[in-house]
């Protein structure tokens, strides 16, 4: 069995739970060490969730929230914007390209393919492909 960030961030969750905080904390920084992504303990996850190339320069932030089956490329951003207060959530059976940046509170539907090195910035529909900086939409995905 391999273990990756997504195991030892499950881990690190449940230390969390039986209120060994010190553990948690301490594994979100063997993440942060050994595979060079930020992957906290407080981040909720659904099921099936993949870090691409074990998640080398991806950043998410604690309190974001992924659904099931996303699939999340190398140096891809989740988090703050800077200017308005929360973070974004991010549906299921989503694909996230490389270098794609998803800032600020914003909601990203189910069934969603956002392109390489786009900057997501708005709120994305279900059901379609959204690319470019700033994402806009590309067309729709048709889920039979």
């Amino acid at each position: 069995m391999v273990v990756g960030p997504v195991e030892l961030q499950r881990f690190a969750k449940l230390f969390s739970r039986y209120k060994l905080k010190f553990l948690a904390k301490f594994i979100d920084y063997i993440i942060r060490l050994v595979f060079g992504c930020w992957f906290p303990h407080t981040v909720v996850v659904g099921k099936g969730l993949v870090l691409g190339y074990g998640g080398l320069g991806v950043v998410i932030h604690k309190d974001a929230v992924l659904g099931s089956f996303v699939h999340i490329d190398q140096h891809v951003t989740i988090g703050g914007n800077g200017t308005k207060f929360g973070v974004p959530v991010i549906g299921s059976n989503v694909y996230i390209g490389a270098g794609a940046k998803i800032l600020g509170p914003i909601t990203i539907g189910d069934n969603v393919k956002i392109g390489a090195n786009s900057v997501v910035i708005r709120d994305v529909p279900s059901n379609v492909v959204f690319a470019g900086v700033p994402a806009k939409f590309i067309k729709n995905i048709y889920i039979s």
